[in-house]
């Protein structure tokens, strides 16, 4: 089965006060095993680790520029 890599930048969300939480939610529930959701964020989205940890993901967060942060979260197999 072909990896899949699904994208969402929510910067434009928080900066117009929308809580993106749900949509985050939505994309990732069409992750399967192994595939990839890569979420842009303004902030390092420390609070959304552990809620994305306890559905069998795993992460890598990195500072791209000031406030635009890149976290690859991978579902385990």
């Amino acid at each position: 089965m072909e990896q899949r890599i699904i994208e969402l930048d929510v910067r434009d969300d928080l900066k117009s006060k929308i809580e993106p939480f749900q949509k985050i939610m939505e994309a990732m529930k069409e992750l399967g095993a192994n595939d990839i959701f890569i979420l842009h964020a303004p902030f390092k989205p420390v609070p959304l680790f552990a809620v994305l940890k306890a559905k069998g993901f795993s992460h890598e967060e990195e500072e791209l520029e000031k406030k635009h942060w890149k976290v690859t979260f991978t579902k385990k197999a």
